[in-house]
C-alpha cells in the first residue's frame, strides 16, 4: 500500500484530516448572523473528534481510553447534526457537505466498533 491509503487505517492521521477538511470547507461559506454560529460549532465538533482521539491514545488505563473513545463517537454524532444544519443553510454546498458526513459516519462506526470490541472483552 503506499502512504496514502495508509493513512485510511491511521486513525489519528485520518480524524486530524477530517478536521482539516471541515476548516477548509468552512471557510468558503459567507457568514452572517445564522451561520456563524453553525459554522463554530461545526469547527469545534470536528476538531474535537481528532484532539480526543489523541488523548485516547495517551490514555492512563483502559477506563479513560474507553471514555475518551466514546467521546469521539459523541463528537462524531454532534458533527453529523452540524452538517445537516449547514446543508439547511447552503444547498449549493450538499455534495461537499455529504462527503464530509460520510467521513463522519464512518468514523462515528469505528468508535462505535472500539467501543463494542471493548465491551465484549470485559
Amino acid at each position: 500500500m503506499d502512504k496514502l491509503s495508509n493513512n485510511k487505517y491511521n486513525l489519528e492521521e485520518r480524524t486530524a484530516r477530517h478536521g482539516e477538511e471541515t476548516i477548509k470547507f468552512c471557510r468558503t461559506i459567507k457568514q452572517d448572523n445564522i451561520i456563524g454560529p453553525i459554522i463554530n460549532q461545526l469547527v469545534r465538533s470536528a476538531t474535537s473528534i481528532g484532539a480526543n482521539y489523541c488523548e485516547a491514545n495517551n490514555s492512563s488505563s483502559r477506563k479513560d481510553f474507553r471514555n475518551k473513545i466514546f467521546i469521539c463517537k459523541k463528537e462524531s454524532q454532534e458533527t453529523k447534526h452540524w452538517l445537516r444544519m449547514m446543508a439547511c443553510c447552503v444547498p449549493d454546498k450538499k455534495e461537499q457537505i455529504r462527503k464530509l458526513w460520510q467521513e463522519t459516519q464512518e468514523l462515528s462506526m469505528i468508535f462505535q466498533k472500539i467501543i463494542s470490541t471493548m465491551k465484549g472483552n470485559s
